[in-house]
């Protein structure tokens, strides 16, 4: 009878869960889908094997996952910082900009793109997934802040300041060769002010420490970390610490948990597996320069080597905790879901946009309530996205 009765547990436990997973709005603030969309080869409105091709979105798996909206990430690499390289920047996230807008044109009667903050829950009604796009890496800025506003126009809603390397508007977290700055630059100061006047979002994800206190300091609104964990649980630069969570939930502002493994958890040593994906950027150093023969052969070796040495990956419990520390920490109105799907994001039990669901499972296990779990799931984002908004409307004014 004990066991009859666990059975029965589970069963109005998934119910339940399943039931606020489809009456919550369901938002993931960064995805980098787009590096797969600009390949010929990939179709949107296919179903794709997460295994066999290592694709993690698409719109039927968006259905099956339950997720209404997401955000597409225009990803530049850091580049030279030089007039060329500013210009191919440009470029290329122009390129890859485009992109988004045709496949969305294409698929119309699948997805529509987002303007604002009321467009997912209109888009919600009409049984299509609602499409944001962001520009992963301030580098396409170049020196013209008129850029943004182009940006903007082109549908933009968010830019992440910086990637992984220091670039003219700030430093990075993770840049091999230290701060240049330490914080943001003057141009960094007059981005986030043009973001501010524009209504676009400023995403602190990746920046340096510093130059997360700076943008608090800068912003005349709430920010974001579009992708970001808590450090105190996984102790790696591209996380926040817990005086960084205060600060941002002071701000009203939101981090959206990331679910890439090795940010979430911190991986067991793995030497083959590290040697060899080290040898191959080392091979492939210039990867977004390369040409698209080159950039294929790079995937399939970097499948093969992931094949070979797979990665132990952390699971939705662990993605929870990040969770239950943050609302710990930062409170209950500050704490998002952005998962890097299609840039490395992925763990045991949510591992593509299909399995969403099992994160909504876990926080209802653990007692999140209804309200609770709508607020993480997209209600904390549309809060900051409004209140981005509202500074812009009243400064054109």
């Amino acid at each position: 009878m004990a066991g009859c009765s666990g059975n029965n547990t589970k069963k109005t436990l998934e119910a339940k869960a399943a039931r606020i997973h489809k009456a919550v709005l369901t938002v993931d603030t960064h995805t980098d889908t787009p590096l797969r969309i600009m390949r010929e080869d990939f179709d949107l409105s296919q179903r794709h094997d997460p295994v066999r091709d290592h694709s993690k979105l698409d719109f039927p798996r968006m259905v099956e996952g339950g997720l209404d909206a997401v955000f597409f990430a225009a990803f530049i690499g850091q580049g030279p910082r030089d007039d060329a390289g500013h210009e191919n920047a440009k470029t290329r996230v122009l390129e890859i900009i485009d992109s988004i807008h045709q496949n969305v044109k294409r698929y119309s009667d699948l997805a529509t793109l987002a303007l604002d903050s009321e467009s997912p829950y209109a888009i919600e009604k009409t049984n299509k997934r609602a499409i944001f796009i962001g520009i992963e890496n301030g580098y396409p800025v170049g020196h013209d802040l008129s850029l943004i506003q182009k940006y903007y126009n082109l549908g933009v809603r968010y830019i992440t300041l910086c990637h992984t390397k220091n670039n003219d508007i700030c430093d990075s977290s993770t840049d091999p060769n230290g701060p240049e700055y330490h914080g943001l630059s003057e141009l960094g100061e007059q981005v986030v002010a043009e973001m501010n006047r524009l209504g676009m979002i400023v995403d602190v994800s990746h920046i340096s420490d510093e130059a997360f206190y700076d943008v608090l300091e800068t912003s005349a609104v709430p920010v974001m970390a579009s992708h970001s964990c808590s450090r105190a649980i996984c102790d790696n630069p591209r996380n926040l610490d817990d005086d960084m969570l205060r600060a941002l939930a002071k701000n009203n502002g939101v981090i959206q948990m990331c679910i890439l493994s090795d940010y979430v958890k911190t991986p067991a040593p793995n030497a083959e597996r590290d040697s060899a994906f080290a040898a191959l950027r080392n091979q492939f150093d210039n990867y977004d320069n390369a040409s698209s023969e080159a950039k294929k052969k790079m995937r399939e070796q970097w499948r093969e080597i992931d094949e070979k040495y797979p990665k132990d990956l952390a699971t939705v419990s662990d993605v929870v905790d990040h969770i239950d520390h943050m609302v710990k920490i930062a409170g209950i109105d500050h704490v998002g879901i952005g998962t890097d799907f299609d840039g490395g994001g992925g763990v045991d039990g949510c591992f593509d946009v299909s399995q969403m669901g099992n994160i909504t499972l876990e926080l209802v296990k653990r007692g999140y309530t209804e309200e609770q779990i709508r607020k993480i799931w997209g209600g904390n984002f549309i809060r900051v996205f409004k209140a981005v908004e509202a500074y812009a409307a009243n400064t054109k004014i």
